[in-house]
């Protein structure tokens, strides 16, 4: 069973702390996924999260900060636009896209001149970035986190998800922070702001927990969709948060053909579904039914993948979810999720 929140002690993020100002890797919880931290002015530290998931070089990460961190230290410079969101949003499942402060490497930008930034809410992060700034001899420290888990697998929302991506670092003695289960369970809105003054933005890179409405309400103009010269961001390439087991995407029409086993592998399947499951339906099919409310839905998505994948299934069918835009952050993942997947229309 998971443990709880309260089985991170202080002592623990203490420790924790202590390793991250040494250069080392440490895993924690935050309300969207949890993730595999380093100092985020460590340029081995931060190569060293690079090694670890096999992650492009030039794929930036995010760097998190505490509550009371002075963003104008990270950044070159920190619009009005910025001041609104952190009001309204942070602590929270946001991360800004803005100019990054000269001083900072950019180690964490994929080599872009921009940087990701956000404060989580999640207790137990909160707590670890505080105890981690208050040890740089300016206060200012960051933690360059992406999700811990190896390179466009599947995201991880509990600690023991962590323990099973990366065994070798566990039993090394990364620390793996407890914080329950992902509040969450996807990862952050990501928001890029850092070309405002060249009239671009603000640009919605990645959906999230946070949607476009809610951010147009604080701002009072419109958002946009990424354009070609938009900055590399976190968790945006076409195929991503996949998991091992094939994953298909199937639209009403294809999943009245799976019930009648029409273009299925010889082995058994898994039909992950916000409907009911049908009176009837092909032997080799077993049905999952998930939250047909999308914040529910998000929630345990990450999890139930991670569950499927370890049961043998030759493919994970998930039925499409509706098209408006309270379901765009699930269809994102999804969509990156069976990116790889091309159906064997042989059958059909």
């Amino acid at each position: 069973m998971p443990a709880s929140p309260d089985s991170t002690s202080a002592a623990d993020i203490a420790d924790a702390a202590r390793r991250l100002l040494a250069g080392e890797l440490v895993a924690f919880p935050t309300e969207t996924v949890y993730g595999l931290g380093a100092d985020a002015e460590n340029r081995q530290a931060v190569a060293r999260i690079y090694a670890a998931k096999g992650r492009p070089a030039n794929h930036p990460v995010i760097v998190h900060i505490a509550p009371q961190g002075d963003l104008s230290y990270w950044a070159a410079e920190v619009p009005p636009e910025a001041r609104l969101l952190i009001d309204a949003f942070w602590p929270g499942p946001l991360t800004l896209i803005l100019k990054r402060a000269p001083h900072i490497a950019d180690t964490v930008s994929g080599g872009q001149d921009s940087i990701g930034i956000r404060c989580p809410s999640h207790p137990v992060a909160q707590a670890l970035l505080a105890a981690f700034a208050a040890g740089k001899p300016n206060g200012q420290g960051g933690v360059a986190a992406p999700s811990a888990n190896k390179f466009g697998q599947v995201s991880p929302t509990r600690a023991d998800h962590v323990r099973g991506e990366f065994p070798d670092e566990v039993a090394a003695g990364m620390p793996v922070l407890e914080g329950g289960a992902s509040e969450v369970g996807i990862e952050s809105t990501i928001l890029d702001l850092s070309r405002l003054d060249r009239g671009a933005g603000p640009v919605l890179l990645r959906p999230g927990h946070i949607g476009a409405a809610q951010i147009e309400a604080v701002l009072g103009v419109q958002v946009f969709a990424p354009d070609a010269a938009a900055p590399r961001a976190s968790g945006t390439l076409k195929a991503h948060y996949a998991p091992r087991t094939a994953l298909e995407l199937a639209s009403d029409a294809r999943l009245q053909a799976v019930l009648q086993g029409r273009g299925l592998p010889p082995g058994k399947v898994v039909v992950v579904a916000y409907t009911p499951p049908p009176a009837a339906c092909d032997a080799r099919i077993q049905w999952q039914q998930v939250p047909a409310d999308p914040a529910r839905y998000a929630q345990a998505l990450y999890a139930l993948l991670r569950d499927l994948d370890g049961r043998g299934f030759e493919r994970i069918i998930v039925q499409a979810p509706p098209a408006d835009d309270a379901w765009h952050a699930v269809n994102d993942r999804i969509g990156r999720a069976a990116a790889a997947f091309t159906l064997d229309t042989t059958d059909l």
